[in-house]
């Protein structure tokens, strides 16, 4: 059970789940991060012809991607400085054996266990071979049921998933959910699509899945059996499952049920044996957010022989553990991820058992990673410029032509409405009775999955959790849930691009700035627009008003349909929607209300003109440079396909593009590529 859902909308960096940045020096040296500096822009380009190349190029050209990377960014090389000084708080954590705290001993020897490498390969697959076994003796598809529901306990989600997450109609309630699931490529197009990328893939888990079951013991005849009885399910899986594109409608996945009809779709999932065997309180009804997938299911444990549906259960769980086994399985595994990546090396060890530890114990971490780099200085500087981005987007609201006042004053209300988190949580998360036993790495692994399970689960019935946070405090990200009406960022992300004490607020202001916005703007997107202030599923717009939305969402969808990700791939207009019209909406108020306060103190200096620079031209830089990444094409191919986020090239042109006083910043004429003639424009 490994996907929790918080329902959040994030601004889901290429580099996201990663972390950032501390002020003191590590002593495992790395690249210094990056501040603005004007410098580093290409005069020598035209801003109007290819703004992203403007502010990027001589970045890019001088930050070739590490070969144990996907992609490179200056967000990248902010995860990199902050892994850097978690691993100085865990190997700090690790080797002091005595007068731990309680917290320093989790986190200690997790990490220690995760680097123990002697250990790890002395045992092989023996850490695992029980919960293999549990699924090898399960004696009928009933028994293979329960077998399921202590795998999804521990990890992987083989067949559907189940988790909780607040009714979409009573937000303050915490009800069960039943989903689709069972993957074990990126999404269901990597099974059905003809064209030569995707069978490629589908070749790669052939060979990795008949690798690890041959490492498992089978022979070769009986190993290829095995990754074609894999792929055989997995694709029915796939021909029933919701396309990402329809799942963003949360009315495409509103279908709150009795338990007993939630039965009568799939009687053979055994649904009732499962609730119980995975140990979730009891409950009356539950939502299931693609009831056809389930009607599909039921016949796939029907026609799938009991042999057949143990060896995919059983592959989900190898696949889920590999990566902390013994070297083969981490290297049979790491080549399928090469596949999908076009990374070349895989991740020194001590990034992986960082990022592990996070996982597992992010708030724990999370508390040694805020003494170190986040003070109360830089909470107050955050809450000042959201106060300014919320009034900004307010003056926008009301100056809408297109929007009605009945529609308005409901927009204000949820405006109002909106809450923020920053840095990290008022309380810590209590991890006293997640057991982690020194060189015990795998065990540490599914305990700590356990353990995350069962807090998921045991919210069931009980009311929503406001205070509670879907990010570790280390993580470079930001994002905005429609259910809880609020916007969370993380201390890892007020950092250098994002946030830079060396910078005036102009540039800031076009970094952190558009992130903010870009979170509040979530709120009013093609689906945050559905959730009502108290973040229930409620349409609170006029039909007039619906409309005309619509219509100017159209534009950006079709706009972006027509910007190529890599080769001749196109990006998904309508899969990126809500993230390119948070991106427009957030520079434009962000850019507001930098104005502002140029006019509220025109003295300052951000309103003067630095090196040449105005203050109109280092917000728009500010917010490029943000975004300089480069990508494997692989990996960009790979986010074509599962990512409501456009690639950083087009998170820049795209919005500086529909931006009139971008072009007045840089004197851009008509005709020119970043001077459409037809420019879009929602919020």
């Amino acid at each position: 059970m490994r996907v929790f859902r918080l329902a959040l909308v994030s601004l889901a960096l290429t580099f996201c789940i990663a972390q950032l940045f501390a002020q003191s020096a590590p002593s495992h040296p790395v690249a210094e991060l990056d501040h603005f500096d004007l410098s580093s822009v290409d005069k020598g380009l035209d801003p109007c012809v290819d703004f992203y190349q403007y502010a990027c190029k001589k970045w890019t050209d001088a930050n070739p991607i590490p070969p144990d990377q996907p992609a490179w960014g200056h967000g990248s090389k902010l995860s990199l400085w902050n892994q850097t000084v978690l691993r100085e708080v865990l190997e700090k954590a690790s080797s002091e054996a005595a007068n731990r705290s309680a917290v320093d001993q989790k986190i200690g020897d997790y990490y220690g266990s995760c680097m123990d490498e002697t250990a790890v390969e002395t045992k092989g697959l023996k850490p695992l071979q029980p919960e293999l076994d549990r699924i090898a003796h399960a004696k009928d598809k009933a028994a293979l049921i329960e077998a399921i529901a202590r795998v999804h306990l521990i990890g992987p989600n083989p067949l559907f998933n189940f988790y909780s997450s607040p009714d979409l109609h009573s937000a303050n309630d915490v009800i069960a959910y039943i989903d689709q699931g069972g993957l074990s490529l990126p999404d269901r197009d990597y099974y059905l699509k003809d064209d030569p990328k995707m069978a490629e893939a589908r070749k790669g888990l052939i060979q990795y899945a008949t690798q690890m079951f041959t490492l498992r013991g089978r022979s070769a005849q009986q190993a290829a059996d095995s990754a074609q009885t894999v792929l055989r399910i997995e694709t029915a899986l796939a021909k029933a499952s919701m396309d990402r594109t329809a799942r963003r409608d949360p009315k495409n996945r509103d279908h709150k049920m009795t338990r007993e009809e939630a039965f009568g779709l799939a009687p053979n999932l055994y649904l009732n044996r499962y609730f119980a065997a995975v140990g979730s309180p009891g409950f009356s009804s539950l939502n299931v957010t693609n009831p056809d997938f389930f009607k599909q299911v039921n016949g796939v444990l029907e026609s799938e022989s009991l042999d057949a549906l143990r060896t995919y259960v059983s592959w989900h769980l190898l696949d889920g553990a590999a990566p902390w086994l013994s070297q083969p399985f981490v290297d049979a595994n790491f080549k399928m991820q090469q596949a999908l990546t076009g990374q070349s090396e895989i991740k020194p060890r001590w990034k992986r058992c960082v990022s592990s530890t996070d996982n597992a114990l992010g708030e724990a971490l999370g508390q040694r990673y805020v003494e170190q780099t986040f003070g109360a200085d830089g909470k107050q500087r955050m809450l000042k410029m959201v106060d300014a981005l919320e009034k900004s987007l307010d003056q926008d609201i009301r100056n809408l032509p297109w929007m009605t006042e009945e529609t308005k004053k409901q927009a204000k209300d949820k405006l109002d409405a909106i809450r923020n988190k920053i840095g990290y949580p008022d309380v810590w998360r209590d991890y006293s009775s997640l057991k982690i036993v020194q060189g015990d790495l795998l065990g540490n692994f599914l305990r700590g999955n356990e353990f995350e399970a069962r807090r998921q689960i045991a919210k069931i019935g009980k009311p929503l959790d406001r205070n509670e946070w879907g990010m570790t405090p280390p993580t470079v990200n930001a994002y905005y849930s429609p259910p809880r009406n609020e916007i969370v960022f993380p201390a890892g992300i007020l950092q250098p691009p994002f946030f830079d004490k060396q910078a005036d607020d102009a540039v800031n202001f076009g970094g952190i700035g558009m992130v903010i916005g870009h979170e509040l703007t979530h709120g009013f997107d093609d689906q945050g627009r559905k959730f009502d202030p108290q973040g229930n599923l409620r349409d609170w717009w006029t039909a007039q008003d619906g409309a005309e939305f619509e219509k100017r969402a159209g534009c950006i969808a079709d706009e972006y349909s027509n910007f190529v990700a890599v080769d001749d791939l196109k990006l998904n207009g309508k899969l990126t929607l809500g993230e390119n019209t948070a991106d427009n909406g957030g520079a434009r108020i962000a850019l507001m209300a930098l104005e502002q306060m140029i006019a509220a103190n025109p003295a300052g200096s951000a309103a003067q003109t630095l090196d040449g620079c105005t203050p109109q031209q280092r917000f728009f830089l500010g917010a490029g440079r943000a975004w300089c990444e480069k990508r494997r094409p692989e990996f960009q191919r790979m986010l074509v396909s599962v990512d409501p986020h456009s690639p950083g090239k087009y998170r820049i042109n795209g919005v500086m593009r529909n931006m009139p006083e971008f072009q007045k910043a840089f004197n851009c004429k008509a005709g020119q590529p970043m001077v459409p003639e037809n420019a879009c424009h929602v919020w």
